[in-house]
């Protein structure tokens, strides 16, 4: 057991990019605004897409390359379409990300400077430790990260739970109007997280397997099922801490970031009391902040190498020319959108459900194909789970379409 906890890493990665705007902000806006109504969304949303993240680091342990390489073997037409669905949306992911931690630094530290600074100083400050520190500074962060969080969300909810007096009702919710389902889609999109995620977790297995030989597939499976578990308890404690605080309040969410992040940390005060502003405001803020950095490494590291795989040429500073690129990008969209963070936010979550059904699908046929080992490739179950999950995301997707 002691093995298997030193070799934690890839996976509490993984929900420290998963635990971000899908929780912190869709989740409670989701217990907002439909009470637990939304509840069937989220259990079913992580069940159909846990087999494909899984697959990241299920095939990178196994075979020692990324999903990135496993894409070029099935077809270099995948692989472009990766890279191109990836420079589509990864700078308007981290501008929703970064926009999200700099409401919650104005919050913590002081409105005394604009969101649009606190924005580049953020960015800075992850661009440097990604350059200095690398992938054992996230490795070794993130343990603290996810274990502060969860405690902190799940005595905010249980003493939410002790202060309300009315019994929330469990029946579930089915969205018919237009809007209401545009929040549903995007709801899903990023819960626990976008499925692109699944290249990130293979890439960092990769770089966790060249710092110990024990990270094997068993152990990475171990790994990331501790992280999956994290994601959904954690999802479903913002949802309730919203429908017990704000549902049926009269109180709605604003889509400015310095008045959402206040909002959110009212939210907790109220259930925590007063003593806990600052630590909640901490808490909320490093959850944020370990998803604006996991994302500004992630990306890049993914261009890179598909650049590399595409051109068939090794690039020596790839990874800080696509780093650079996404930080400069991120701060023009950030200025033309900064007032319309929930717009923002909306558009990226429905970019990723949209884009879903493609990561499902070739996901799905690399780890069932000849390129994966025999003994590491989907049980019966999984392939059922996996023909499930493939069925729900197209379904959704066109579902979605109909009503534009």
């Amino acid at each position: 057991m002691v093995s298997k906890i030193k070799n934690l890493g890839p996976g509490l990665l993984f929900a420290g990019a998963a635990i971000g705007v899908s929780h912190l902000v869709q989740s409670t806006r989701a217990g907002a605004d439909f009470g637990l109504g939304l509840l069937w969304a989220l259990l079913l949303v992580n069940l159909f897409k846990y087999p494909f993240f899984q697959f990241g680091p299920r095939y990178a342990t196994a075979t020692g390359e990324s999903l990135l390489d496993g894409y070029k073997k099935l077809g270099k037409g995948v692989l472009w379409t990766y890279y191109i669905l990836n420079i589509a949306t990864m700078f308007t992911i981290q501008t929703a990300v970064t926009i999200v931690t700099a409401g919650l630094a104005s919050t913590l530290f002081g409105d005394f400077i604009s969101i649009e600074i606190w924005t580049v100083i953020i960015l800075v400050i992850c661009l440097s430790l990604l350059v200095l520190g690398k992938y054992k500074l996230l490795d070794g962060l993130m343990k603290i990260i996810v274990l502060t969080l969860t405690v902190s969300t799940l005595i905010a909810v249980s003493l939410a739970f002790s202060t309300e007096t009315s019994l929330l009702s469990i029946k579930q919710i089915l969205p018919k109007n237009n809007m209401e389902i545009a929040f549903l889609i995007a709801f899903m999109g990023w819960m626990p997280a976008p499925l692109d995620v699944s290249v990130w977790q293979s890439l960092w297995a990769i770089e966790k397997n060249k710092g110990t030989k024990e990270y094997t597939p068993k152990s990475a499976l171990f790994d990331f099922n501790i992280g999956y578990l994290s994601t959904i308890v954690i999802g479903i404690g913002f949802l309730l801490l919203g429908a017990l605080v704000m549902f049926n309040s009269g109180e709605s969410f604003s889509n400015s970031a310095s008045i959402f992040s206040g909002q959110l940390i009212d939210m907790y005060t109220k259930s925590l009391g007063n003593w806990a502003h600052y630590v909640i405001a901490i808490a909320a803020f490093t959850t944020m902040f370990s998803t604006t950095i996991t994302t500004l490494d992630a990306s890049p590291r993914a261009m890179d190498r598909a650049t590399e795989l595409l051109f068939k040429k090794s690039f020596k500073k790839g990874y800080s020319f696509w780093i650079v690129v996404l930080s400069l990008g991120t701060i023009c969209v950030f200025f033309f959108l900064a007032s319309e963070m929930g717009i923002l936010i909306k558009i990226a979550t429905i970019l990723s459900f949209i884009t879903a059904p493609f990561y499902a699908v070739i996901n799905y046929r690399l780890i069932s194909s000849v390129h994966t080992p025999k003994e590491w490739r989907p049980s019966t179950q999984l392939h059922v789970l996996s023909w499930s999950g493939i069925i729900f995301l197209i379904g959704f997707s066109i579902w979605y379409l109909t009503t534009l």
